[in-house]
């Protein structure tokens, strides 16, 4: 049994009743899993090992009542030891202890088991507790100072287990405002990155419409202009081109003359023709012949009238 204890055959024989001595065994490790098979041992005996630490899993071992771990060299208890609400009885005489857990303010009976006792007795003696601790657990000399130091120590640690209580609260409130702080500012910066973003975006279109605007008057302004200086151009044009139509003018007015002069020619040479050659005799000179003397006597009437009107305008 030195490494762990021997199988639940050995410790069954060495249950007395309720009462499981295993004390002197030179004890390095509880057996916890053979001393769970033995629920009726509520009064367990690990006093004279070596015992060094307890499993987490010996806090599973909620049927003891009285236990005895004096004269071990445990440097500490298992964090869920509060977890024996069962236990009445408790001897850490003689070990290296310098605190108790938390969960020590917890070894009270649980609400389904009324009928049972809290821890009722308590020895720390030869231990180098804390000094506070000390203090309050004072001497285990006799019954009544044990029961004092079990009373006292219970008292103690449950102000330590309000105070954690407390300050882990504190700290829990003060995560979750600091949560919410975060949040707020994360908010704020979003809210601001958009507010930025959408100012961005205003500005971006102000400007594309101001570039827009001066695009389309700049536009306008060279239609202007082109248009001004097509009308100027024509303008200079009409005023430098006056000459070209009193050139075609005269040149029509040749055309014409030379027409003229051409068709008179045509006549004459006709005329003579018809008066002066055996032609004279063809229907197309009589024709001519007789065209001519009627001209002629046309003109001759004409000069008669002009005398006439001249005389009477003299008279």
């Amino acid at each position: 049994m030195a490494r762990g204890g021997g199988k639940s055959g050995s410790l069954k024989d060495k249950l007395d009743g309720n009462e499981l001595d295993l004390s002197l065994c030179g004890l390095s490790e509880v057996p916890v899993r053979e001393l769970a098979a033995l629920p009726k041992a509520t009064v367990l005996d690990l006093s004279c090992n070596s015992l060094v630490s307890l499993p987490s899993d010996f806090c599973s071992l909620t049927h003891l009542v009285k236990l005895d771990l004096s004269k071990n060299r445990l440097q500490q208890l298992p964090v869920d030891f509060g977890r024996l609400v069962s236990l009445q009885h408790l001897d850490l005489l003689n070990n290296r202890l310098v605190t108790l857990p938390v969960s020590f303010a917890q070894l009270k009976p649980p609400l389904h088991h009324p009928f049972l006792q809290n821890l009722k007795w308590l020895d720390l003696k030869d231990n180098p507790l804390d000094p506070v601790l000390a203090k309050v657990a004072g001497d285990c000399l006799d019954e009544k100072q044990c029961k004092q130091a079990a009373v006292r120590v219970l008292q103690h640690m449950k102000v330590i287990q309000s105070e954690q209580d407390r300050e882990r609260q504190r700290k829990l409130q003060a995560e979750r405002e600091m949560e919410k702080k975060r949040e707020a500012e994360q908010r704020a910066r979003e809210a601001q990155e958009r507010e930025l973003r959408k100012r961005e975006k205003a500005e971006e279109k102000e400007r594309r419409r101001r570039e827009y605007d001066a695009q389309r008057a700049a536009k306008q302004e060279m239609e202007k202009k082109t248009k001004k200086e097509t009308v100027q151009s024509r303008k200079l044009a009409s005023s430098s081109r006056p000459p070209q139509p009193a050139r075609h003018k005269h040149s029509w007015s040749r055309s014409v003359l030379r027409a003229l002069l051409l068709v008179l020619l045509c006549i004459l040479c006709t005329l003579a023709v018809c008066k002066l050659t055996e032609l004279q005799h063809q229907p197309l000179c009589v024709s001519v012949n007789t065209l001519y003397e009627d001209v002629v006597a046309a003109v001759q009437n004409h000069k008669t009238l002009q005398n006439m009107l001249q005389q009477n305008s003299q008279q």
